[in-house]
């Protein structure tokens, strides 16, 4: 048979390019814990792409997912350590995924050493700029005794000032708030209350 370049048109069907994710949809991804699914689900057309927009850009978002398929090995070998410092990039650019899931990994000691003080310090970045799961672990390791008793009145006034429609999180939230308030003074929980 002679190759004439001719795909058959099953086959023209099943290949449909894919297009960069826009840096909204690319957040939204991450936020829902789903980028790497969809790359996955994406049959892995964009890794060139990604690897651009991550090495050459700098772009925090890419940076992260980029991090996150060489430490998992998501349509590349895997390469953990040099994963991580892709998301410690996007990181220290200030996204809060890459903060929250760093300090879950320190917390818990997934693909790092268990650090809790660096749990920390990512956490209540990730924290001070909205991100509820990150909100949410602060809290379970300052009640489990862990960080300083100066932090408790942001990690209460964050949790208290929460908005989300999942009436579970809602629960989860109060709970923490109950333990957070049996941790502070009374005259503190008035200013996280307040603000």
């Amino acid at each position: 048979m002679v190759a004439t370049g001719f795909i058959p048109m099953a086959a023209a069907q099943e290949l449909k390019a894919v297009q960069i994710y826009s840096q909204d949809e690319l957040l939204r991804l991450i936020d829902k814990n789903t980028h790497l699914d969809r790359v996955v689900a994406d049959r892995c057309q964009l890794v060139q792409d990604i690897q651009a927009h991550a090495q050459v850009l700098k772009e925090p978002a890419y940076q992260f997912l980029w991090g996150d398929m060489l430490a998992w090995g998501i349509c590349v070998d895997a390469e953990p350590e040099r994963g991580i410092k892709f998301m410690q990039a996007a990181a220290e650019q200030g996204l809060p995924g890459a903060l929250e899931q760093l300090g879950r990994y320190y917390a818990k000691g997934t693909l790092v050493q268990t650090d809790i003080e660096q749990a920390i310090i990512y956490l209540r970045e990730a924290s001070a700029l909205g991100n509820l799961k990150a909100q949410l672990q602060l809290a379970n390791l300052f009640v489990e005794g862990y960080g300083s008793p100066y932090d408790y009145e942001n990690a209460y006034r964050w949790l208290y000032n929460a908005v989300t429609e999942d009436k579970m999180v809602r629960k989860e939230i109060a709970g923490y708030l109950t333990q957070l308030e049996k941790l502070m003074s009374p005259k503190a929980i008035r200013q996280a209350q307040r603000s």
